[in-house]
């Protein structure tokens, strides 16, 4: 059977994914034909109950006569069912609140937004802060410590600021370090973190650089000091999911602690959404993580100009409340992005 489906049956489908998003119990033809105003007596939405689970997008849990939306059935709603809502005021002034700068470095601004997402929303909140290589780097500076010892300096376009202690063979003077620091902030202006290593490399290749001694111990200096640091993931709202009936087995709720617990496959996903702009939704097995099953996730990048610097988002079940949800996680995304852009 085709998956062209009538007005009826989108209507239907549609009516039994709301019931279910919201009681998250099986839900029956008499419920559906009586609280939805359709006109349509229970044997006809029985039938059309029937034609939706032989296209995959109703399943009969064992224990009950009523019928649960499947992945696909969300993915259909969110596609072409669903009315997305405006971001209600008092959650606009909530947003607005946390993603404020005032006494707070950009991390904690990150690790509040996390918190955030999940207070507003009620689920989980994740935003994974930029990787410090895909930042373009704004500033480096080399100061002088103690013996053969060089404090070096690195802020990103994003107001990031990543600190490390090098040891030296050479003992330099401040002003060497000072004439060290003007030439690469002037030969690496405008690049990311991850293509300062490639101008170096072509620049440590360079003659004239390899006559100049100083410049080329500027070089190898500053390539000791570029990071290589994974994303850090800030996560807030666990319990909100384990409370959900849905998760009340004990097996399940390990399963997704564990998820939760080791990032690094969560951040492989997330990572997948840093090359498209905006909206992303990954709605149960499309994740292709089975930790995931019965789970969406919602994400929106966030920004500076043209650079993609890191992704935000909501981790609900997968009858969470989307049309709520997605202008949520839109609406901070482009107030962190703002945020960071007034840096």
């Amino acid at each position: 059977m085709r998956d062209n489906l009538t007005e009826r049956s989108k209507q239907i489908l549609e009516a039994i994914i709301e019931d279910y998003i919201v009681t998250a119990e099986p839900v029956g033809s008499r419920t559906v034909s009586r609280q939805h105003g359709l006109n349509l007596s229970p044997a006809t939405v029985r039938n059309v109950m029937a034609d939706l689970e032989e296209m995959g997008f109703l399943a009969s849990p064992h224990t009950s006569a009523g019928r649960v939306p499947t992945d696909k059935a969300y993915r259909l709603y969110v596609d072409s069912l669903l009315g997305v809502r405006k971001v209600a005021r008092e959650e606009r002034e909530e947003i607005r609140k946390h993603c404020s700068l005032t006494g707070k470095d950009i991390g904690e601004v990150l690790h509040e937004t996390s918190r955030m997402l999940s207070s507003v929303s009620h689920y989980m909140g994740i935003v994974v802060a930029p990787r410090f290589a895909a930042d373009v780097l704004r500033h480096l500076e080399f100061v002088k410590l103690g013996g053969r010892r060089i404090l070096v300096i690195l802020v990103s376009q994003s107001g990031a600021v990543q600190n490390k202690i090098v040891e030296t063979t050479d003992d330099f003077s401040s002003e060497e370090l000072v004439r060290m620091s003007n030439y690469l902030n002037e030969l690496v202006a405008g690049l990311t973190i991850a293509q300062v290593r490639s101008r170096l490399l072509e620049e440590l290749e360079n003659a004239k650089t390899r006559y100049d001694a100083l410049l080329s111990k500027a070089l190898r200096l500053s390539q000791q000091s570029l990071p290589d640091k994974d994303s850090e993931v800030f996560l807030e709202g666990q319990s909100n999911i384990l409370e959900l009936p849905e998760f009340a087995d004990v097996g399940r709720m390990k399963e997704i602690f564990r998820a939760f617990e080791e990032k690094g496959q969560l951040v492989s996903l997330l990572d997948q959404c840093l090359g498209a702009q905006g909206i992303n939704i990954f709605i149960g097995a499309e994740s292709r993580l089975s930790q995931m099953a019965g789970l969406s996730v919602i994400t929106s990048t966030y920004m500076t100009g043209r650079n993609t610097l890191g992704v935000l988002g909501v981790i609900g079940p997968t009858r969470m409340g989307y049309a709520k949800v997605i202008p949520i996680v839109d609406y901070t995304a482009k107030m962190v992005s703002r945020l960071l852009e007034m840096e």
